[in-house]
C-alpha cells in the first residue's frame, strides 16, 4: 500500500493536453490505485463536458478559476492554552490554499456516488466557477468559523 502524497512540486510535469501544472496535481490528487490514465480520462472528459457547458470560456480556465475560487484565505487551527483549546483563526499560506481546494473539489465529487467520475467532476467545476456547490460551501463554512473565533486571535504566535 502506497503512502498518502503526490509528487513533489519539482518532480511535477504539465500535464499533456493543456500544458498546466495545475492539472497534473489535480490528476495526481483524482488518481486511485497508481491508475493514473483512468484519471487522465476522467479529468478530461469532465472538461470536454465543461466546455459544452461554458463555451464562452476555455475549459482549463474554467479549472483554474473553479479552483482559485475554492481556495481559502483563512482557516481554523486548534492551540491549546493553560489546559483550554481554541480554534485559532490563522492565514493560509498558498500552498496549502491549493492543496485544500483540490482536496475540497474531489470530496464533494466522491461524495456523489451513483453518477460517472467525469459527470460530477463537470458539475463540480461549473458550479465552483459560478462560485456555487459543495467545494464552496465547505470553503464558507471554514471562513465562517474564523469569523466566529476572531476573539481567539490573539493566541496565534
Amino acid at each position: 500500500m502506497g503512502k498518502n502524497f503526490t509528487a513533489s512540486r519539482t518532480q511535477l510535469r504539465p500535464d499533456a493536453r493543456y500544458g498546466s501544472v495545475l492539472a497534473s496535481k489535480f490528476i495526481n490528487c483524482l488518481m486511485h490505485d497508481g491508475k493514473k490514465s483512468i484519471a487522465q480520462r476522467a479529468f478530461y472528459e469532465a472538461l470536454d463536458q465543461v466546455a459544452k457547458r461554458v463555451p464562452d470560456t476555455p475549459p482549463i480556465e474554467v479549472f483554474k478559476q473553479a479552483v482559485e475560487n475554492v481556495k481559502p484565505s483563512i482557516e481554523v487551527r486548534s492551540k491549546r492554552v493553560g489546559g483550554a483549546t481554541y480554534q485559532v483563526p490563522t492565514p493560509v499560506n498558498a500552498k496549502r490554499q491549493q492543496t485544500l481546494a483540490i482536496r475540497w473539489i474531489l470530496a464533494a465529487v466522491r461524495a456523489k456516488s451513483g453518477r460517472p467520475v467525469a459527470l460530477s467532476l463537470a458539475d463540480e467545476f461549473t458550479s465552483a466557477f459560478k462560485r456555487e456547490g459543495t467545494a464552496m460551501t465547505t470553503r464558507e463554512n471554514v471562513h465562517r468559523m474564523a469569523e466566529a473565533n476572531k476573539a481567539f486571535a490573539h493566541f496565534a504566535w
